[in-house]
């Protein structure tokens, strides 16, 4: 979900094709053609059959640019799953004010529930990337900062980040008469009474969304947009626990993640967060398939408490 505020960026193929002509003129004539869901808070066009073009439509995510291009290439040959690839880092112009991206296509749709051919197996394979992650030396890596969205705060955390009692318990309330709020409301107050992380920050990918993970006849093949990168607290990457593992596969993953009872209920507050249908929030307007998911989560949440 977009916290990128309201001056939303206009990106078509045409402003995609006079940055390359400028810019990488090796690749200008290459076939180009946007990303169907490519996304709130970037813009991605397909270049070619081996490429694509990555352009953030906020100022907010501006920073995501040098973060991927600074890390992704010294944390890939750690992880053992491929991950996004930048070739190429694009500067503003043709009335582009922000810097942008040309990556690698890593092929594979997004992951779904319903199409993962061995759910368990799955949840294997995602819980030793995010503990291979995690065992990497976090030295000068970024903390949580405005252009991460703050993903890898401390639960609680007052910072402008998709948990904060500001954002969520407004959203709660306005779910009055379509869920439970008393227990969606004990979901999220057991997350914040859960203990801190008190072990050495670890590296986060912060988003580990059903967008953000790839898949080939229904096995995990690639991770990307790591936009949201930090250093931090790990319960932020539990997600996929609730968002789209079922439910004979989720003790998998925990156990196989290797978290503990206070990490585990902060994680469960993260991905309530992320849950909350608002009619406010762009990111569900207009999108009942998005609503009827999250409410879904909400289930599977409450139900683990």
């Amino acid at each position: 979900m977009s916290t990128g505020g309201s001056d939303e960026l206009a990106i078509d193929a045409g402003l995609v094709r006079r940055l390359l002509a400028a810019q990488f003129p090796q690749w200008a004539e290459l076939p180009l053609n946007e990303v169907r869901l490519s996304g709130m808070d970037n813009a991605t066009f397909r270049l070619g059959e081996e490429m694509s073009v990555r352009l953030p439509r906020f100022p907010r995510w501006v920073g995501q640019v040098a973060r991927e291009h600074r890390w992704l290439p010294w944390l890939a040959p750690q992880l053992p799953l491929p991950v996004s690839e930048p070739l190429g880092r694009g500067e503003p112009g043709e009335g582009y004010p922000f810097p942008w991206s040309v990556y690698r296509w890593l092929e594979g749709e997004a992951v779904s529930a319903d199409g993962l051919a061995d759910p368990v197996r799955t949840a294997t394979e995602l819980a030793g990337f995010v503990a291979a992650l995690q065992r990497i030396d976090p030295t000068g890596g970024p903390g949580p900062e405005w252009s991460n969205a703050y993903r890898g705060v401390p639960m609680g955390d007052p910072r402008d980040s998709l948990a904060t009692e500001a954002r969520v318990r407004p959203k709660i309330a306005e779910l009055e008469g379509m869920v439970d709020t008393d227990a969606v409301t004990a979901v999220w107050e057991a997350a914040l009474a859960a203990p801190a992380w008190e072990d050495q920050p670890v590296w986060v990918h912060g988003d580990l969304a059903t967008g953000n993970l790839l898949a080939v006849d229904g096995r995990l093949s690639a991770v990307i947009d790591f936009g949201t990168l930090a250093v931090g607290d790990p319960a932020v990457d539990l997600l996929p626990a609730w968002k789209f593992l079922p439910d004979e596969a989720r003790g998998v993953f925990r156990e196989a993640v290797g978290v503990d009872d206070a990490t585990w209920a902060r994680g469960r507050g993260w991905a309530l967060a992320g849950s909350l249908p608002s009619p406010h929030d762009p990111f569900f307007q207009g999108a009942p398939g998005r609503v009827a998911a999250a409410l879904g989560h909400l289930d599977a949440l409450i139900a683990d408490l």
